[in-house]
């Protein structure tokens, strides 16, 4: 994962600032290194292949007392523990599914952390990126939502996502940040100089 250095992050900061010049609405940017620590997924893995070591030690013809398969399983919990707990293993164990539905909840929280719901016009719009689970979301809120096609919105998603894989997390959420000026300043254009939230990428 990269989270991105002070000089990216101002990067991303202009690019919001100048996003936020030909339109009403509010843009915030936020960045999370991983949407949870999924703490029992792998521990659950570790302990179903822990409970299958008798079966294995049955079928590879293996005559070993009692205590010295339970010690085999606790040997193989711990160290699984372990294992799969570094990063690269860990993703890898938990569906795709149970991932996006973290980072959904998580961009639904900073939303309204963020009180993008607050906008005097309602419009209020977040890029909301995990880069653990390669997942982006933009939410809108209702002012905004109404007048933008969420094929327009996901077009810049995969976009979005793409560069996340390549590392090019920075060079993508500016692009990113880009677009969703452009749509904004068409469906919700300037009519007055205002800043109701700060335009720095929030990081987590």
């Amino acid at each position: 994962m990269s989270l991105l250095k002070q000089q990216e992050l101002q990067a991303v900061s202009d690019a919001i600032t100048d996003a936020e010049r030909n339109t009403d609405a509010e843009l915030v940017a936020v960045l999370a290194a991983q949407s949870d620590d999924y703490r029992y997924i792998p521990t659950l893995w570790a302990a179903v292949i822990a409970l299958l070591v008798p079966g294995v030690v049955w079928f590879a013809g293996l005559w070993l007392e009692t205590l010295e398969v339970l010690a085999i399983q606790l040997g193989c919990f711990f160290v699984l523990t372990v294992l799969f707990r570094v990063p690269a293993i860990m993703l890898h164990l938990i569906p795709r599914s149970v991932r996006n539905w973290r980072a959904s909840n998580l961009a639904r929280r900073q939303f309204l952390d963020n009180n993008l719901h607050h906008t005097e016009q309602e419009c209020g719009v977040m890029i909301f990126v995990s880069e653990a689970e390669h997942y982006v979301e933009i939410l809108a809120d209702r002012g905004i939502d109404q007048h933008v096609d969420q094929q327009q919105w996901q077009a810049i998603v995969d976009t979005l996502i793409a560069a996340i894989k390549k590392g090019q997390t920075q060079q993508g959420l500016i692009r990113s940040i880009e677009s969703c000026g452009e749509l904004l300043a068409q469906h919700a254009p300037a009519t007055k100089v205002k800043n109701e939230l700060p335009n720095h990428l929030v990081l987590l």
